[in-house]
């Protein structure tokens, strides 16, 4: 992962990431949980804020401190960055879930993990999370602009394949429909549709919205070969967000996600 993060924070400093409302003074998060022994991934689309500061948007310091800043690491910049502090960020990639970790956020997603026999909680089963861009924004992703999303996208267009290429990773699975439509257009493939009724919310005075499972299977990701096929797996709502997400509609999604990756190569 090493080569993989240097890449990914060069790029910080890159005039790209000037005006994307990046927290640049906070490091790219390659992974949430270890990437190194990971069979089961999911897959977001950037990381919170709040995996930096708090509600006041104050930095997370001592036993709250999420991942690493330039700060933490007593850096002025990350041109300084060394092996040593390489290292110290991914250690705290690693053992993210075992120290503080955004529960409100990961806790619903790791119900809908337990369909393929994996958690980000438990060493002996590991699932980790990945994100199609690895940099947190002061803002959520809705929040940016057209212009800010799309310049994002671009920076980062090759930083899940980077991180998948050598690892043990065999399972994706892609949180929400604009995942999705992003995964989709990075890999280059059209993932199979089909609709899920019992996935579908409720909306008063609106018409309810389907549930829409989708699967598929990739060798590359943004032209980069990966060590191994990957089977993919995702559903349209985004299971913390999406209004209506009920606990009977994440344990539908599990139970389909459990049926689906039976007999899936570990």
């Amino acid at each position: 992962m090493c080569t993989a993060l240097t890449t990914l924070i060069n790029r910080l400093d890159g005039s790209a990431m000037s005006s994307t409302d990046v927290i640049r003074w906070g490091c790219p998060v390659p992974s949430f949980g270890d990437l190194s022994s990971a069979r089961v991934a999911t897959v977001g689309l950037n990381p919170s804020n709040r995996e930096f500061v708090d509600e006041l948007g104050n930095e997370l310091q001592g036993p709250y401190r999420r991942f690493h800043t330039l700060r933490s690491l007593g850096l002025k910049s990350w041109s300084d960055v060394d092996a040593r502090h390489l290292r110290l960020i991914i250690e705290s990639c690693s053992s993210y879930f075992f120290g503080n970790p955004y529960d409100t956020w990961f806790k619903r997603l790791d119900r809908v993990v337990s369909g393929a026999r994996a958690s980000f909680y438990e060493p002996s089963c590991a699932a980790c999370h990945l994100d199609l861009i690895p940099y947190a924004t002061a803002r959520k992703w809705t929040e940016l602009t057209a212009r800010q999303r799309s310049l994002l996208l671009a920076a980062a267009a090759d930083a899940l394949g980077l991180l998948l290429r050598d690892s043990p990773v065999r399972t994706l699975i892609l949180n929400g429909r604009s995942v999705v439509e992003q995964f989709q257009e990075l890999a280059g493939v059209n993932l199979e549709q089909r609709p899920m009724p019992t996935w579908s919310l409720s909306r008063q005075s609106k018409r309810d919205v389907l549930g829409i499972g989708y699967r598929g299977v990739v060798e590359t990701i943004s032209g980069i070969r990966l060590a191994h096929p990957i089977a993919v797996f995702g559903y349209n709502h985004n299971v913390q967000g999406s209004f209506g997400v009920t606990t009977e509609v994440i344990s539908a999604i599990r139970s389909w996600i459990a049926q689906s990756t039976d007999g899936v190569a570990e």
